[in-house]
This record gives C-alpha cells, structure tokens and sequence, in this order.
C-alpha cells in the first residue's frame, strides 16, 4: 500500500475528471480493425455511463493507422451532449485541416491534441524531426486550431523515460509543458509514453513542475501501465491534486504499431479506467461515472476487442459494503431493497 502522507500532504480532490481514451489511444495498437458501428456503441456507452471528457479519433492518414479512416464517419455518428468534449489528435497540418473541416460542418472535435517528445531520439523515430522542426511544425499547426475555435492539448511525450537514450530529465520535459503553455495550449499532458515511471520518481516530478509554473487546472495526468505501475502513478498524482485524468477501458492502447521503428513492440497499455475509477470511487473521490454502467461497459469492449481485457475491476467488482453484492452476471446488486 502506498502511504500517501510521505509523498505529499496535499488534500484530496473531492471530485476528478476522467479522461476516457479506448476509442483512440486504445484502439491505435490494435491489429483488428474495429467497426465504425462498434465505436460509436462504445463511445455513446461512455457517455451514458458519465464521461465528460472522451477521445474519439485519430485524423492520421489511413496508410499509416488504417485503424481511423472512419474519422469523420465516427465524428458524425457519436451523441453530442451539453458538456461532453470530444477529443482527436492530430500530427500533421493536414491532420487539423480536417480536424477544422468537420468542426465547420457541424460535427467536429473540441479539443486537439497534439505531440512532441522531451527526448528528441524518441522524436525523430516518432515524427522523423528533430525538436526544432517539430516546434515549427506544430507552432502552424497550434495557429490553425486556436483560429478554428478549438482547445489545444499539448502533449509531452516520455516525459518520464524514453525507450530509446533512457533517462530524461525532468526539466527537459518541463520546458516543453511551458513551450505549450506559451502557444496557448489550454491542457498539458506529461506522458508515460512506454511505462517506466514509479510513484517516488512520480512525486518528485510533480512537485516540481507545479512548483515551476505549471498548475493544477492544465496538467493531465496519463500513465502507461505497461509495467502494472499505472494505477500506482495516478494515486500518487492524484495526492498533488491533480484533477484531469486519462485512462482506458480495459487498459488496452499504447504505442501505434506503425512499423515506424522497432521499440514501438510491446509498449501498449493505457491504465485502466475501470480500476482507477473503481478506486478512486471507493476512496471518496468522485468521479461522475456510473459504476454500473461502467462495468456493463467494459464487459462489452472486451467483446468488440475479442479477448479478455485487464480490468481487476470488472473480475471482481466493488468492495462489498453492507447490503452490496456483485454478481458479474448481474452486475452490482442492493440487497437492501
């Protein structure tokens, strides 16, 4: 068990936003292509169950991720609700070119994401540009979103360790949060891109940045869990009071197997929205999920995906409180009424 009080004193958050990405980060690794139908289920699913925040597509070119050529088809499909924000990413111009088109035509996104690593050998395996030739890109870019009415999210990747020179450092990681910041990005997401980061080293990254002009508002908080740290690492960020937090059903997603390089293998999994919800509930936080629909909701993307995903949650179900049972057949039950 982590002992919260010797990582950081401050208090818990009473309610967190959850940010949930199956549709995009989770299905970006997979090699089966999931139907447009079955997307928009899982997506309309997570909007029934409470989410607010959902990332719904990637505008990458087909060739590369033949996962999202039904972007727009998807963008057009999928509820729209007051309060919910849609969320797709981005890594070309021509990516928020079309991210804009569909916005124009009624049925667009409202945030963009967008990407730059803290280690620039990550980098260049990634996008194949150095730092600076990624920044001028994504500068164009970020001018086109803001015009366009959307919110940028500027994500910082392996900000924790990267799979290629190692350890990164956390001030390398820092002035790039700050970089996005300046351009006018409304979130800032420090990324665990393959999984290396622990709960001290976790602390220790936290404190500085928010101790060095980042705040609490604009961090969102996303943790691989390719080692099982995932759940650990939010809990640990979640003692900062850090509100934003991402995850996926089932914890699937991670690394795009674009072929692009070598270390992109074996790098998946997001952490999972059923156990970080589940905890989270279950320690006071509130989350505006509805674990019953939660759980109805992981059972089926384990069914659209074909396998058993890895939600303790879902095998489990909630800590039994008097006059609460869980059946998995029949979901959380009140025996009381």
């Amino acid at each position: 068990m982590i002992d919260l009080s010797k990582l950081h004193t401050t208090a818990l958050p009473s309610r967190v936003i959850m940010g949930e990405c199956w549709a995009r980060d989770g299905l970006q690794s997979e090699s089966t292509i999931v139907s447009t139908k079955d997307k928009v289920e899982i997506i309309r699913g997570m909007v029934e169950a409470g989410f607010t925040k959902i990332e719904a597509t990637n505008f990458a070119h087909p060739k590369y991720l033949p996962q999202f050529s039904d972007a727009e088809e998807v963008l057009r499909l999928i509820p729209r609700k007051p309060g919910v924000h849609y969320r797709g990413i981005c890594t070309t111009l021509k990516g928020v070119e079309r991210a804009a088109q569909s916005k124009a035509e009624g049925f667009g996104v409202d945030e963009i994401a967008m990407v730059i690593s803290a280690s620039e050998s990550h980098n260049k395996a990634n996008v194949n540009m150095t730092h600076e030739e990624n920044k001028a890109l994504l500068e164009q870019m970020t001018r086109l979103a803001l015009q366009t009415g959307h919110k940028v999210f500027g994500w910082v990747l392996c900000s924790f360790g990267c799979p290629i020179k190692g350890d990164v450092r956390m001030d390398d990681a820092l002035e790039l949060g700050k970089w996005w910041k300046d351009l006018g990005a409304s979130y800032i997401g420090f990324g665990d891109t393959t999984g290396v980061a622990n709960p001290r080293q976790v602390s220790a990254f936290y404190d500085h940045v928010l101790n060095h002009g980042m705040t609490r508002e604009e961090v969102v908080v996303h943790f691989h869990d390719t080692r099982g740290w995932g759940v650990a690492n939010s809990l640990t960020a979640l003692s900062f009071g850090l509100t934003h937090f991402d995850s996926s059903l089932g914890a699937i997603g991670g690394q795009p197997k674009t072929g692009a390089a070598k270390y992109h293998r074996g790098y998946t999994g997001n952490t999972c929205t059923e156990d970080l919800v589940g905890l989270f509930e279950e320690m006071g936080v509130g989350t505006g999920i509805d674990l019953h629909k939660l759980i109805a909701l992981g059972g089926r993307a384990e069914e659209v995906i074909g396998r058993q995903l890895r939600s303790n949650f879902i095998l489990a179900g909630p800590v039994p409180h008097q006059g609460i049972v869980y059946d998995k057949t029949k979901g959380i039950v009140d025996t009381r009424a």
